[in-house]
Formats: C-alpha cells, structure tokens, sequence
C-alpha cells in the first residue's frame, strides 16, 4: 500500500470526513510528509470507493458546491490495520537487530 493510501485510510479510522479535512488530517498524522493534492486525494478516493474500501457517507451542498463526506468501510479498515502491522513487522526486523560495528553503520550510511 503507498503511503498517501494508507494515511487517506488512516485520516478516515475516527470518523467520516470531507476532503480538505482528509488533506489536514493526513498530513498531520503523517507528520507533515504526506501533502495530498486535490487531485490526487480525489483519484485514491475514486480507486479506494470502487475497492470498497471507502464509502461515500453523506453528500450535500455548501456555498453552491458539492461536499462528499467519505466513511471506511470494514474491509478499508482491515486493510489498514494489516498494512500497520506489516509495517510494525518491517520496522522490528530494523530494530531488533545489532550492528556489529561502527563501520558497518558507516557502510550502512553512505
């Protein structure tokens, strides 16, 4: 899963949202790395509807504009929830090794 996925579906695990609140939303839990584009936001939205990993929770109407305001389904937050403990699982086999010398971090960095 990319990253603007997995932090789209992420924004999405406390409760339904809107797309600009998605945009905030994930660039906070992402700790300002994932910036989503309107674009962008709207083709995964588009994607993770159609996978049913996401769903369309309420439109209406503000200022004369359509708002979307989208909601994870279970299989979205299954999905999200197996992407997090594959990454936990990646991150711990970083971790829980030993480098055996400095010059193998040295290696390791350049």
């Amino acid at each position: 899963m990319r990253e603007p996925t997995y932090f789209i579906l992420a924004a999405l695990q406390d409760e339904p949202l809107h797309g600009y609140a998605i945009v905030k939303q994930a660039e906070e839990l992402s700790g300002g790395r994932v910036r989503l584009l309107a674009g962008t936001l709207y083709a995964a939205l588009d994607r993770l509807t159609s996978e049913e990993m996401v769903r369309v929770a309420e439109e209406s109407v503000v200022n004369g504009r359509a708002r979307r305001t989208y909601e994870l389904t279970e299989q979205g937050l299954v999905a999200l929830r197996e992407e997090a403990e594959r990454m936990a699982a990646a991150a711990q086999a970083v971790r829980g090794r030993q480098v055996r010398s400095v010059a193998a971090v040295r290696t390791v960095l350049t």
